[in-house]
């Protein structure tokens, strides 16, 4: 993350004074590294705002796939929409959200961790409740509802400040596992969305949609977070801003080379969960879901939930083997699975196609954890004075996650022109292809010569 302690990495952390409560939920002299502190009083205190910040977190992606399902369903309800507004719809959260990171990243120094959990949940109201208006009425003109699809973007932003609150609470020795807690309970929200809402809206429809419920089902989820984290999460005025890292990581030719790779594999987790409902409804539109009495369960969630899943497993595998040789794997069995699915749709077997893209959701899942474990380890070689490597890989992990959610944006505009422009999602799924062999070209060119040269395993 961009915001972390500016101490150098080399100094012994210093013995905390006793911890402070003030009005407002601010704790002074807060130092996880002091394993008194840390014994009896620090630990329950973070695992409690760690708690609620995944539960704020997960609803902020749940906002920022919202679209990606609704849209599906917009033709039934009446409305008159070309493929490529669909397209805008999908796409435009994952632009604003991806822009917000870098910002929100500088809230919780400026406001305080639980503060601005509590303003970035409630801004969380505005896209649901304007969803919910804006689909009650066919006649919404298409850049009202292209407005509200962007500020569902106030999701996809939450993910930055969260983790960069979270990283605060935590010894070093531990912020890989609560920020892994955090980041999957984040990204399964992705799925629920896609799981929850095609259930809510055909529950007890009969021969209409209950569209509006898409987003009103999460008003009183969101009200439970901003409460909770009033009540029960703190502010720390040891967190401070890391302007300088940040600077200093934005130099790096390095954090450049990662932010793509971070495209390739997160953006593709972010892009395809996203992508996903529409191309299962387009390519096979026979297939509505499975009905459960008056309900239907489509298997459009299953993507986004094996994605999630496999992202903590990639970062074990990279800790094993080394991020570079784990992120080569992903790029592979990513465009082999995209492959597959392009030699397959003649068959029109719903199977092999479903099997195929969990197979690519898999692969990116493990892509995003492996690259990320790649970051400290490629600082750490290249530091060589000044800043430290720690703080300027934390200010890259945040800046690098940012960019990479620009491509939940680039996917589902690449299919939308392929659709409209060669009637055909294939042109599309080739020129993926492409990019993840560039993707892996770059990845063994720069980082196999680099961990093979300096003798340590990136």
């Amino acid at each position: 993350m961009t915001v972390t302690d500016p101490r150098p990495e080399t100094a012994q952390a210093p013995a905390a004074a006793a911890l402070q409560h003030r009005p407002g939920r601010w704790i002074d002299n807060w130092n996880p590294e002091d394993t008194t502190q840390w014994n009896t009083e620090g630990k329950a205190i973070a695992a409690r705002n760690l708690r609620w910040s995944i539960f704020a977190e997960f609803l902020g992606f749940v906002v920022w796939q919202l679209w990606s399902v609704v849209v599906v369903s917009l033709p039934a309800a009446g409305f008159q929409l070309s493929t490529g507004e669909i397209f805008w719809l999908i796409s435009m959260p994952s632009l604003v959200g991806a822009t917000l990171r870098i910002p929100y990243t500088f809230m919780v120094p400026r406001f305080g961790g639980r503060n601005w959990t509590i303003v970035s949940a409630g801004l969380l109201l505005i896209p649901s409740i304007g969803l919910a208006i804006a689909v009650s009425n066919p006649a919404t003109p298409f850049g009202v509802l292209l407005l509200i699809a962007a500020l569902a973007g106030f999701g996809g932003g939450n993910f930055a400040s969260s983790m960069s609150n979270i990283t605060f609470f935590y010894p070093a020795a531990q912020k890989g596992w609560a920020l892994g807690l955090n980041a999957a309970g984040g990204n399964l929200g992705a799925s629920v969305a896609q799981f929850v809402v095609p259930i809510v809206i055909t529950v007890g429809a009969a021969a209409t949609l209950n569209l509006p419920l898409a987003g009103l089902i999460w008003v009183p989820l969101i009200l439970v977070a901003m409460v909770g984290a009033s009540l029960r999460m703190d502010n720390l005025s040891a967190a401070k801003a890391d302007i300088a890292a940040s600077l200093a990581a934005l130099k790096e030719p390095h954090l450049w080379i990662l932010a793509v790779l971070y495209i390739g594999t997160f953006g593709s987790f972010i892009g395809f969960a996203g992508v996903f409902p529409k191309l299962l409804a387009d390519t096979f539109p026979d297939f509505k879901g499975i009905a459960i009495g008056t309900a239907t369960v489509t298997l459009a969630f299953l993507g986004a939930l094996v994605g999630s899943l496999a992202r903590p497993y990639g970062g074990k595998l990279a800790d094993r083997f080394g991020g570079t040789v784990i992120t080569i794997g992903a790029f592979t069995v990513m465009g082999l699975g995209i492959l597959s699915v392009i030699l397959t749709l003649p068959t029109q077997n719903f199977a092999i196609f479903l099997l195929c893209f969990l197979v690519l959701f898999a692969a990116a899942g493990i892509g995003n954890g492996s690259t990320y474990r790649m970051i400290p380890t490629i600082f750490a070689l290249r530091s060589n004075g000044g800043i430290g490597a720690q703080r300027k890989a934390a200010a890259a992990l945040g800046l690098i996650s940012a960019i990479g959610a620009y491509g939940g944006f680039f996917i589902p505009q690449v299919l939308g022109f392929s659709k409209t422009t060669f009637g055909s999602y294939v042109p599309a799924l080739g020129s993926f292809v492409a990019a993840y062999v560039i993707f892996l070209a770059l990845t063994a060119g720069v980082y196999l010569r680099m961990s093979t040269k300096s003798g340590t395993r990136i």
